[in-house]
Parts: C-alpha cells; sequence; structure tokens
C-alpha cells in the first residue's frame, strides 16, 4: 500500500499539476534530455513537416539551436505541450 501513495499525483493544486505530470514522466526514463527532431514533433502532434519546422521558428517554442540544428528537448516539449493543451 505503501507503493500506491508514492505514485499518487496531488490534483488538488492544479498550478503544477502539468509539471509534476511532466516530471514524474520524466523520471521513469532513461535519459530525460533526449532531444526531438522536426520529424519527432510531427509525427507526435500529427502535422507536416513544413509546419513542425514553422514550429521550431516560433517564440513561445522552446527551440533548442546547435549549430544549424532545431531541436528541442523532451522535458521542453512535454512541458509546451501541456501548457497549449490547457490545465489538466
Amino acid at each position: 500500500m505503501e507503493n500506491i501513495k508514492e505514485n499518487i499525483i496531488d490534483t488538488k493544486e492544479k498550478n503544477g499539476l502539468n509539471e509534476q505530470i511532466v516530471m514524474d514522466y520524466l523520471s521513469r526514463l532513461e535519459n530525460p534530455f533526449i532531444l526531438l527532431s522536426a520529424r519527432d514533433i510531427s509525427k507526435d502532434l500529427h502535422i507536416g513537416i513544413n509546419q513542425a519546422y514553422e514550429l521550431l521558428k516560433q517564440d513561445d517554442f522552446p527551440t533548442l539551436v546547435i549549430g544549424k540544428k532545431k531541436t528541442v528537448t523532451i522535458a521542453a516539449y512535454l512541458l509546451w505541450k501541456m501548457s497549449k493543451k490547457g490545465s489538466v
């Protein structure tokens, strides 16, 4: 029963709920600093590759530029995505 209590997310506080959900998911990943490409984003959002590249250019998108390559970490992407979907 104690294991169940450790995995419960407190839904009374909605302010940090999105971050708490993302952090819980990331804690289960082997590498939380995975970089996503435009192709990964297009597959996840079910949009075209050109739209994914445009998304990487937007000011509110957490783009990480390495040389000429634009990517995003999975943590930043998930937080951005949840903020766009609205509160849980």
